[in-house]
This record gives C-alpha cells, sequence and structure tokens, in this order.
C-alpha cells in the first residue's frame, strides 16, 4: 500500500488541538532493525534506511510521520498502538510504503493527557522470507562486469570500511579511457519472483557519479531492460554512503510469465567531475517466495 501524503489529515488534527487543549502526546524515535534468529543471519547485514512509520491507535489510522517525532493525540487512557516500519519508494520522499518484509512494532501502552509517551521502536525481517545477497565478502561475486562493452571494472575494495561493509565493498572507477560500465547478476544468479508480492532491491551505495539500476527480462524471447532508478551524484566534498530500497514488484507485475529476473547497472564517465567513483555494497533482493 503506498502513501501519498497526509497534509488534510495534519490539518485537521492541529484544528482539533486547539479545540481540545489538553492532549496526550506520543513521541517516537528512531527505529532500529535487529536480527531475527529464526533466519539464522540469512537477511545479511542490518543496514535500514527507514525514515518513517506509520501510526495505529486502536486499529484507527493516526498518520504517516517522519521518525523522530512528536504528536498530540486526542484520546486518553489504555490504548493498543501499532508501528510499522515505512520506506521510501525509490528514495522519492512524497512516494512512502509499508515495509511489508518487516513485523510492525507494536506495544499496549496508557496515554495521559498532557504527558508524553516515548517509544523506541523495533522490528526485524519477516520468517519465510528469500533473500538474494551480494555482500562482496566471496571472490566468486555474484555481479559480472559485460565483457563485451564494459570497459571500467568492479573489483573488491576496504580502503574505507565503515561497520556494514563487512571486510570488502565494489569498487568502480570510470576514467576517459575506462568509460563505461556496464554489470549484472550471472546468469546462474537469476531470480524467479512470483507475481503480486512485495519485492525489494537494497542497496548500499557512495558515489560522485550517477549510476543506474536495470531489471532485465530474461525468457524465451529474449532478454528486455526496464530502467528502475538512478542514483544521483554526490558533490566529492560531501560523500556518504546512503540506502535505497527499489520496488521490483510493480514492474514485475507488469512483466511476461515465465520469467527470470536479473539485476543491472550502467554508468557513463563524465568529463566534469576530477574523481568518477561509484561504490557499492549489500545489494539485497528480498521477497515472499
Amino acid at each position: 500500500m503506498v502513501f501519498r501524503y497526509l497534509l488534510p489529515l495534519l490539518l485537521l488534527l492541529n484544528a482539533c488541538v486547539k479545540n481540545n487543549p489538553d492532549p496526550s502526546w506520543l513521541q517516537v524515535n528512531a527505529w532500529t532493525l535487529e536480527a531475527n534468529a529464526s533466519l539464522n543471519g540469512e537477511e545479511g547485514e542490518l543496514t535500514h534506511n527507514i525514515t518513517d512509520a506509520w501510526v495505529y491507535i486502536d486499529d484507527k489510522l493516526i498518520g504517516v510521520f517522519e521518525v523522530p517525532f512528536k504528536i498530540p493525540v486526542l484520546k486518553d487512557g489504555p490504548c493498543n498502538i501499532r508501528i510499522y516500519p515505512t520506506i521510501k519508494i525509490n528514495g522519492v520522499s512524497a512516494t512512502k510504503m509499508k515495509n511489508e518484509h518487516m513485523v510492525p512494532y507494536e506495544v499496549n501502552e496508557t496515554l495521559i493527557k498532557n504527558q508524553t509517551l516515548t517509544l523506541n521502536p523495533v522490528t526485524h525481517y519477516k520468517d519465510g522470507l528469500s533473500f538474494w545477497i551480494e555482500d562482496f565478502e566471496d571472490i566468486n561475486i555474484k555481479l559480472t562486469d559485460d565483457p563485451n562493452t564494459s570497459s571500467a571494472h568492479l573489483n573488491l575494495a576496504n580502503d574505507s570500511l565503515k561497520w556494514f561493509n563487512g571486510n570488502y565493498y565494489a569498487k568502480v572507477q570510470l576514467t576517459a579511457q575506462d568509460s563505461m560500465w556496464i554489470a549484472y547478476t550471472n546468469q546462474d544468479q537469476q531470480l524467479s519472483i512470483p507475481k503480486g508480492k512485495q519485492a525489494v532491491l537494497e542497496i548500499d551505495y557512495c558515489n560522485s557519479l550517477d549510476f543506474t539500476h536495470y531489471l532485465l527480462f530474461v525468457n524465451s524471447n529474449g532478454t528486455n531492460e526496464n530502467i528502475m532508478r538512478t542514483m544521483r551524484q554526490s558533490p566529492l566534498n560531501a560523500l556518504r554512503w546512503k540506502k535505497i530500497y527499489i520496488l521490483l514488484s510493480e514492474v514485475i507485475g507488469y512483466g511476461p510469465n515465465n520469467t527470470n529476473y536479473v539485476q543491472a547497472f550502467k554508468a557513463f564517465y563524465d568529463s566534469a567531475i576530477s574523481n568518477n567513483l561509484i561504490l557499492i555494497d549489500n545489494l539485497k533482493v528480498v521477497y515472499f517466495p
């Protein structure tokens, strides 16, 4: 379910607070993503960019808010609070979605007028999920440079590790001579993802150069290329690791049956940038089988 902003609801809520000067207050801090013990580490590194919370109190939608937040609630007494981890689809702030792969945070608490209830929401990946992961910790990398078209190459690097990088991440350096990078998941890593169920590609990345993700349809009729998202460059003096969630299921839903899906990437040298750099880690396709 996709959420497209709650301005009318927020205006109504503010108006109600003015007419009722004694609301309860709910403060929700940033999300924590924990391991699910039953998955035995299959979910890979626990990086996340859960930016928002979809909030229900006693099964009534209160709204969708960017964490952390503090809101007035026109209710007091014992209640059930359920908060869903919410992500930006394809990195777009205006369109947000419950992450159906993660469990909601749920508590029974008591709201008190003129007092603040503070919650620190925790979530984890659900049981029964399928994961395809390339974390670049093994020399048998599942992401392969196209031998016919790619002059730039993906290499393992570890010169600026963060906690989530493990021992290595992928590094692509483009130059005037090595001016094109095209790579795709190996043929033996093709995925068959059911239609009608949420499927998301997660990517940790750091880049001074634009690069684009494609979803390839591979079947008996050949290969079709679907542009999914371009990761926009950051200035060299402001490079930082970011995370994006790319929604695959909508495109898959319109695709042909009996199709496998390959993740692909493409970038081109930009002479206006002194250091054409792309770093990638923790590629993760998450879906319900």
